[in-house]
């Protein structure tokens, strides 16, 4: 197979580039994610998809939210506008009439990230923290989607069951709290939420207030990803997305997992292809079972 045309659907932006058979990307471009209703996201993915449409031999797509039967559905209706049932594989074949993948972007993710370990790992977990916190689960050398699209959303796993209520309806979730919208909502000025960026230069400079929050955050997804550890006996976690790939975040991560009892203890990583691990993540998933 030739060049595959992966896109990547965050909560905050869409990724789009050519993945060559050797895996190296090429004419990478982004947009803002649209938010509101489906057309919109149908236009931007026609808007990325057209000017390749000749050029490519598939279409591989990974994308937050759950990933069943070829439609999209936000879990956390807060992020892509509510997105319910979208029908993600059929826009696709409506704009280009090639063969297309669509799955979870952090089983994505999993999937390229596993590539770099498989040598010595047999069960290995990626994490994202980034608008959302989420996942994807390799067990036994192979990728979990799951019957209807649910393996690896670890975000929704609680975190402090007495919380505040996650946009997926639930109370505590790691979402809620460790998520760069959380982070960014747990700090407002002018009666309006930060971003996670700015909380973490205010953090880099001293302001207490935000070191805690990151802190909390760190503290959250520590606890989940020894929750996992203990549950799947994993060899290795691979940490990714905007707030796990900050300076410094995933040693304050690393560094609550040390507190714990040395049976919840993991060994931690940063992701191999930092941010582009949902593209070439889609594209060798759409290469090996297409």
């Amino acid at each position: 197979m030739g060049n595959v045309l992966a896109l990547d659907i965050g909560g905050t932006k869409i990724a789009a580039a050519m993945v060559a058979q050797d895996g190296t990307l090429s004419e990478r471009q982004q947009i803002a994610t649209p938010h509101g209703d489906a057309a919109g996201l149908a236009g931007a993915l026609e808007k990325l998809i057209t000017p390749w449409r000749n050029r490519v031999d598939l279409i591989a797509v990974a994308s937050t939210g759950i990933i069943s039967q070829g439609r999209l559905t936000a879990l956390n209706p807060r992020n892509l506008g509510g997105l319910s049932g979208f029908p993600l594989q059929d826009c696709l074949r409506a704009v280009a009439d090639l063969p297309n993948v669509v799955l979870n972007d952090g089983q994505a993710a999993a999937w390229a990230e596993y590539q770099a370990v498989q040598e010595t790992c047999d069960n290995a977990l990626f994490v994202t923290v980034s608008t959302g916190v989420g996942g994807g689960i390799i067990w036994n050398r192979k990728l979990l989607t799951g019957r209807n699209g649910l393996a690896g959303h670890i975000g929704h796993t609680a975190f402090d069951p007495q919380g505040g209520l996650c946009g997926c309806g639930r109370r505590g979730c790691v979402e809620s709290v460790a998520s760069g919208t959380a982070i960014g909502h747990a700090m407002m000025e002018n009666a309006r939420p930060l971003g996670a960026e700015q909380v973490f230069e205010r953090a880099r400079a001293g302001n207490g207030d935000a070191q805690r929050v990151i802190s909390r955050s760190a503290a959250a997804v520590a606890s989940m990803l020894a929750d996992m550890h203990i549950s799947l006996d994993l060899d290795v976690v691979m940490m990714g997305g905007s707030v796990g790939l900050a300076e410094g975040y995933r040693e304050k991560v690393a560094h609550a997992l040390n507190q714990l009892p040395a049976i919840y203890r993991v060994a931690l990583r940063s992701a191999h292809h930092r941010q582009d691990s949902g593209l070439i993540g889609a594209a060798l998933w759409a290469r090996a079972t297409l």
